[in-house]
């Protein structure tokens, strides 16, 4: 499928355009109906932004699947797999916009993870699922458990301007890169979309005078498309553990979602509460600026990222070892980070 290269990089390059045409239009929507995401003791920026952006990179990222898609000729069943992430992406898409709409408070806790395991339950039947997991009803919860965790690590690290948005774009690209060379068209295809998507929303994002945020619509939506696409490739043709290969490519957002999760429950607070224990605001304390915390993020995971596809790559000795120096490197880091006071 390597041959079908340029048909990728054609929706990828669809996807951003459009994200560039419907961001700013979404934008002045907002505006003019007066939708902003307004700073509190949690949420750190100035002044009344604007949001839904994620509306537009949804916009963007469907539009370009389903054009392309109608336009050539795959495999019996990718149609069948882009409808059911489609619906499941809308259905996600709309929690989010009622979640916006309704801030300060929001939607309940609750109410968000009943909805969104309804999803994750409807995905798994539909047959995005972990495979290398026995017995079935083993491998059924914890796909669930996944989709419906790596939707909110994208929700939960969006606290920076272009930080999740630059995650979204890292992690799309290094799915769409490991996934190549298979069948699976529907991931090279998704990942394109994806990626496509998030680069045209970043600039807007990092803009100071047409910023818009991409709001719990955009965060949550993107981070099911993550989710889903980390099901859909092969990862362990080489060696068993390249299985484990998108945990790397999500390293960040997992990460932060983990280390967030520990320092709360440290305190003896719910991790579901809001705090400033992310590390990207641990490191903004330690004197980096947002935007070098952004940009060397979004490094980081493309060097996640061609470690989950080496290991994918290599023998089994040699994926180990990619691992476990990884794996050193996070604990390494996360003793430094969480010396750092952020109250």
């Amino acid at each position: 499928m390597i041959s079908n290269f340029p048909f990728y990089a054609l929706t990828f390059s669809m996807s951003l355009i459009l994200s560039l045409i419907f961001v700013p239009l979404i934008r002045f929507l907002s505006v003019k109906f007066e939708f902003y995401d307004k700073p509190n003791e949690i949420k750190t920026h100035k002044g009344h932004i604007p949001v839904f952006g994620g509306l537009g990179v949804f916009l963007a990222f469907s539009i370009s699947l389903i054009v392309m898609r109608l336009s050539t000729s795959f495999p019996t069943g990718t149609l069948r797999d882009l409808r059911y992430i489609l619906i499941g992406a809308f259905l996600m898409l709309m929690l989010g916009i009622v979640d916006d709409i309704k801030k300060p408070k929001g939607l309940s806790v609750e109410f968000k993870f009943i909805f969104q395991f309804i999803i994750a339950i409807f995905m798994v039947i539909s047959g995005f699922q972990i495979r290398f997991i026995s017995p079935e009803h083993l491998s059924f919860i914890l796909s669930v458990l996944w989709i419906v965790g790596i939707t909110n690590a994208f929700n939960i690290i969006d606290i920076m301007d272009g930080l999740s948005s630059s995650q979204i774009i890292a992690a799309g690209l290094a799915f769409w890169f490991i996934s190549l060379p298979s069948e699976h068209v529907y991931v090279n295809l998704m990942a394109a979309a994806i990626s496509g998507a998030a680069a045209g929303f970043f600039p807007y994002n990092m803009s100071s005078r047409l910023k818009i945020f991409m709001g719990d619509s955009g965060s949550l939506f993107c981070g099911f498309i993550m989710a889903v696409l980390s099901l859909g490739s092969e990862y362990s043709r080489n060696n068993a553990l390249g299985v484990y290969a998108p945990i790397f490519v999500l390293a960040v957002p997992l990460y932060d979602t983990l280390f967030v999760s520990i320092m709360r429950i440290k305190k003896g607070i719910s991790p579901f509460s809001g705090s400033k224990d992310h590390y990207a605001l641990r490191l903004e304390a330690m004197g980096f600026s947002r935007k070098k915390i952004t940009y060397a993020s979004f490094i980081f995971s493309i060097l996640m990222g061609t470690a989950a596809w080496l290991s994918t790559l290599v023998s089994l000795k040699w994926g180990a070892l990619i691992y476990l120096i990884i794996g050193l490197e996070f604990l390494i880091i996360s003793w430094h980070i969480s010396k750092i006071r952020v109250d």
